[in-house]
C-alpha cells in the first residue's frame, strides 16, 4: 500500500470519527446542533457528551447525573465563555480538564459532591470572572491558594454545610472582588489574616453563626469592604457583643442584617457599635427577629453618627409588637436620617415625639403596616417630619381620605404621597392637602367616583384599579395620569388636563378612540391603551393605522392592541386588520344597492308596460287558478254547445244574426253569452273559465274590435290552454271582417298562432255564401 493510499485512509478515518462524534452529540443534546449556545440541562446525562467543538461559547450541563469530568471532555471547546455544571453528582475532576478553557468567564460547579478542591483546575482559567463553588462537601480550601492565577476574578461564591476551616494564603492572588459570598454556617476555624490579602470587596455576603469567627473576619476586612451583608447571625448573648467592638473601626458604608436574631439585651450594644462606625451611611435589616418589647436592659449610650443617613427595616418580626415601647431611648440618634423604610413590620403608631426628632427626614416608607386614620393623625403631629418630601403609606388600614389629607396638610415640603391599597370608598367633595403636593397615588383604594377632593396642584395622579367609570377633574398642571384597571369606556376629555404628557388607560372598557380625541391632547408623548376590547371599525382602523408616529406614542404597540369585534377579526392585532369595502362603507353600499334596485324595478315596470307584462301576469295567475280545476267538466255539467267570445262592438251581429240563426235552428244550439249567461257577482275571470269549461266549443268572433279587447284576449288564452291541455278542437274562429296582421297586437301571439294552425270561417257579404257559412258553422259545432 502506497504512502498516498495511507494518507487517504487516515483522512477518511478521522472524518468518520468526527461525523460519528457530531451524531452522538446531536443525539445526547439536540440543542447543540449548529449553535454557539448549547443547553443540555436536565437531560439525565451521566457524562459530558462527546463531539463538543470550538464553535460553542455557552455550555449548560446543569441538573444532570455527571460524576466525573475527564481530561478530553472539554479539550476542543477552546472558545467556551460560560460553563454551567451545577446540581450534578460531580465528585472528581481530572487535573487538566479545564486547561483548554483560556477564554472561560463563568464556571459554576455549585451543588455537587466535590470533597476537595485542586489549584490545578483553575491554573489556566486566565479570563475567569465568576466562580461558584458553594454547596459541595469540601471542609476547607486546602493548604495554599486556589485562586492565585485568577487575576480577572470578579465574583466568588464558596462554602457549604461542612465548610469549617479557612487558612492564611487561601486567597493569595486576589486583590479586588466585586462580590464575595461565603456560606460559613459551620465555619469554626479561621486563621487571622486569611482574607487580608484582598484589598477591596464591593459587596461581601457571609452566612455565619459564630460571633467569634465573624469578629476575626471583620478584623481582616476593616478597610476592604464597602457593603457588608451578614446572614443568619444570632446577636443573642450580651457577653459576645464585646467581640463586635472591632466593627467600630470598620470603613463599611452599608451593612445589612438578614435573618438575624436580636434581643432587648443586645440591641443597645449593636446600636452603639453602628453609631461609632466612621463611614457608615446605610443600615438594613431584612427578615430579622427581635425578642423583646424595646425595654432595653441598659441605657443606650452612643454618640450620634454623623454619616448614617439611611435606615431600612423590612419584615421585622416582633412577637409582642403590641407591647412595644415608644423608642424614647433612640430618639436623639435619628435627627440626621434622610431616608427611613419600615415595611411589613406591624407598625400601628409612630410616637409624635419620635416624628419631631426626625428633623432631616426626606423619605419615609411605612407601607404594609397597621396605621389607621387616628394613629396617622398622631404620628404626623404638628412639628413632625418637617423636611419630609416623599411618604408611602401604602397597604395600611386607612379608610377616611378627608382625614388622611388633613393629618398631612401641615407637611409643607411633601411632594409625593402614596396611599394606595387602602380602603377609602366614597370620598367627599372638599379635602385639605399639603400645598406643594405634586404626586398622589390612590390606586386600589375602592374609589367609585373622583371628586374635587383631589388636589388641583398635582402633576402625577395614579387612580388605577378602582371602580371609575369616568374622569372629568380639572387638573391644569397634571402631566401623568394612570387610569389602568378601571371601567372607562372613552378617553378623558383633554380640556381639563391640557398639559398631560403621559396617560395609562390599559385594561378598561375602551372600545376605540377617534382622531379628534387623540389629537386633542396637544402635549401627549405616551399613551398606554393596551389590553382593551377594541371594536375595529373602519374609522378607528383608518386613523390608527395611518397616523404617523403612532408606534412611538402607544405603549405596547402593536402586540397588546387586539380586536374584540367584528367576530371575523377577533384576536387579531389592530395594526394587521384590513376590512372590506362593504364593512367599511356599509351605509354607502346599502344606499347604492337600494338605488340600483329602484332603477331595476323602474326599468322592469317600463319594459312591462311597453310589452304588456301585466297582461301576461294576470293571465298566468288565472291559468294557474284554472289548472287547479279538472281539465274538463263531466258530461252532466256540459250546459252549452258553444261559448261565444266577441267584442262589445260586434254585439249587434252576434246577438241579432248569429244567435238567432243558431238558437232557432232545428235542432237548436245552446249558446253561452256573457251578457245573458254570466253569474252576477262572480269574478269575471272565473265566469269566463267556467263558461269555457261548461261548453263543447268556444266560438271566437274575430274583428278589429276583438283584438283591442282585454277580455277577448283572456277568453282566447284560456281556450288556447284547453286546446293544448286536452289536445282537441274546442276553438272555432269566425273572421267577421278582414284583419291585417299589423293590426293584431303583439300580446295576441296566441291568436296569431291559432290562425296559422287552424282553419277559420269568414263571414261572406253575399247571401248565397252566407248559407254555406251557416252550414259549415253548424257542422263545426256538432263535430
Amino acid at each position: 500500500m502506497t504512502t498516498h493510499t495511507w494518507r487517504v485512509w487516515a483522512f477518511y478515518m478521522v472524518l468518520a470519527a468526527n461525523l460519528s462524534e457530531e451524531q452522538a452529540l446531536k443525539q445526547a443534546c439536540p440543542s447543540c446542533d449548529a449553535t454557539q449556545l448549547c443547553n443540555c440541562s436536565s437531560m439525565g446525562l451521566d457524562f459530558i457528551p462527546s463531539g463538543l467543538t470550538g464553535k460553542i461559547t455557552m455550555l449548560n450541563l446543569a441538573h444532570n447525573r455527571i460524576k466525573h469530568i475527564r481530561s478530553q471532555d472539554l479539550q476542543q471547546t477552546v472558545n467556551l465563555r460560560v460553563l454551567l455544571l451545577q446540581s450534578n453528582n460531580i465528585s472528581s475532576i481530572d487535573e487538566d480538564s479545564f486547561h483548554s478553557l483560556g477564554k472561560l468567564e463563568l464556571l459554576d460547579l455549585s451543588n455537587n459532591s466535590l470533597a476537595h478542591l485542586s489549584p490545578a483546575w483553575f491554573g489556566h482559567l486566565f479570563s475567569l470572572q465568576h466562580l461558584h463553588l458553594q454547596g459541595n462537601s469540601y471542609r476547607d480550601l486546602g493548604e495554599s491558594s486556589l485562586f492565585s492565577s485568577l487575576r480577572n476574578l470578579s465574583s466568588l461564591h464558596l462554602g457549604n454545610l461542612w465548610f469549617s476551616t479557612m487558612r492564611q494564603g487561601n486567597f493569595e492572588g486576589i486583590e479586588l472582588l466585586d462580590k464575595l459570598w461565603i456560606d460559613g454556617g459551620n465555619l469554626s476555624q479561621y486563621e487571622p489574616g486569611s482574607l487580608k490579602s484582598i484589598k477591596k470587596i464591593n459587596h461581601m455576603i457571609i452566612n455565619i453563626r459564630s460571633i467569634k469567627v465573624f469578629s476575626a473576619i471583620v478584623m481582616d476586612l476593616l478597610h476592604s469592604v464597602t457593603w457588608l451583608e451578614v446572614r443568619k447571625i444570632p446577636f443573642s448573648i450580651p457577653a459576645e457583643m464585646q467581640l463586635l467592638r472591632v466593627m467600630s473601626s470598620s470603613f463599611v458604608k452599608k451593612i445589612s442584617f438578614k435573618q438575624a436574631l436580636l434581643t432587648d439585651a443586645t440591641v443597645p450594644e449593636i446600636v452603639s457599635i453602628l453609631e461609632d462606625m466612621p463611614k457608615l451611611v446605610e443600615v438594613e435589616m431584612i427578615d430579622c427577629r427581635l425578642l423583646g418589647t424595646g425595654q432595653w436592659e441598659i441605657q443606650i449610650q452612643a454618640n450620634q453618627s454623623q454619616t448614617l443617613r439611611v435606615l431600612t427595616i423590612e419584615k421585622l418580626s416582633i412577637e409582642e409588637f403590641y407591647l412595644f415601647t415608644d423608642l424614647q431611648a433612640v430618639e436623639g440618634l435619628l435627627s440626621l436620617l434622610t431616608k427611613v423604610t419600615v415595611k411589613n413590620t406591624k407598625v400601628f403608631l409612630v410616637p409624635c415625639s419620635l416624628s419631631r426628632h426626625l428633623l432631616s427626614l426626606e423619605y419615609l416608607d411605612l407601607s404594609a403596616n397597621l396605621l389607621g386614620d387616628q394613629s396617622l393623625e398622631h404620628s404626623a403631629c404638628q412639628g413632625g417630619w418637617p423636611s419630609l418630601q416623599t411618604l408611602s403609606l401604602s397597604q395600611n388600614s386607612l379608610s377616611d381620605l378627608e382625614m388622611t389629607g388633613k393629618s398631612l396638610s401641615h407637611l409643607r415640603k411633601l411632594i409625593l404621597l402614596d396611599i394606595s391599597q387602602n380602603n377609602f370608598g366614597e370620598i367627599p367633595d372638599v379635602c385639605e392637602w399639603p400645598k406643594n403636593l405634586k404626586y398622589l397615588n390612590l390606586s386600589s383604594t375602592q374609589i367609585p367616583k373622583l371628586t374635587t377632593c383631589i388636589p388641583p396642584t398635582l402633576e402625577v395622579l395614579d387612580v388605577s384599579a378602582n371602580n371609575l367609570k369616568e374622569f372629568g377633574l380639572q387638573l391644569p398642571f397634571l402631566k401623568e395620569l394612570y387610569l389602568a384597571k378601571n371601567q372607562l369606556k372613552t378617553l378623558p376629555g383633554a380640556a381639563p388636563i391640557p398639559n398631560l404628557v403621559a396617560m395609562s388607560i390599559r385594561r378598561n372598557k375602551l372600545n376605540s378612540f377617534s382622531r379628534e380625541e387623540f389629537e386633542s391632547f396637544k402635549k401627549m408623548e405616551l399613551l398606554d391603551a393596551s389590553d382593551n376590547n377594541f371594536i375595529c371599525s373602519c374609522e378607528f382602523l383608518s386613523f390608527i393605522q395611518h397616523r404617523s408616529g403612532i408606534a412611538q406614542v402607544l405603549v405596547g404597540w402593536p402586540d397588546e392592541y387586539v380586536c374584540d369585534s367584528p367576530l371575523a377579526v377577533r384576536g387579531a392585532q389592530v395594526g394587521a386588520v384590513h376590512l372590506s369595502l362593504m364593512e367599511c362603507h356599509r351605509s354607502l353600499v346599502v344606499s347604492l344597492i337600494c338605488v340600483l334596485v329602484f332603477l331595476i324595478i323602474l326599468v322592469l315596470v317600463a319594459v312591462g308596460y311597453k310589452y304588456h307584462a301585466v297582461w301576461y301576469l294576470r293571465m298566468t295567475w288565472a291559468w294557474l287558478q284554472a289548472k287547479r280545476k279538472p281539465k274538463r267538466a263531466p258530461p252532466k255539467d256540459i250546459c252549452y254547445d258553444a261559448f261565444v267570445s266577441y267584442s262589445e262592438n260586434d254585439s249587434d251581429w252576434v246577438e241579432n244574426i248569429m244567435v238567432r240563426e243558431l238558437e232557432q235552428a232545428c235542432p237548436p244550439f245552446r249558446l253561452c253569452l256573457h251578457k245573458r249567461d254570466f253569474v252576477p257577482g262572480k269574478w269575471i275571470v272565473d265566469n269566463i273559465i267556467d263558461s269555457i269549461e261548461k261548453s263543447h266549443k268556444t266560438l271566437f268572433v274575430l274583428s278589429e274590435h276583438f283584438v283591442q279587447s282585454e277580455w277577448c284576449k283572456y277568453e282566447l288564452d284560456f281556450s288556447h290552454f284547453r286546446l293544448f291541455d286536452e289536445n282537441n278542437d274546442a276553438a272555432i274562429l269566425i273572421l267577421l271582417e278582414p284583419i291585417q296582421s299589423k293590426a293584431i297586437p303583439k300580446r295576441f301571439c296566441k291568436l296569431r298562432k291559432i290562425m296559422n294552425t287552424k282553419t277559420y270561417l269568414e263571414w261572406p257579404p253575399g247571401e248565397e255564401q252566407q248559407e254555406r257559412f251557416w252550414f259549415n258553422l253548424k257542422i263545426a259545432l256538432k263535430s
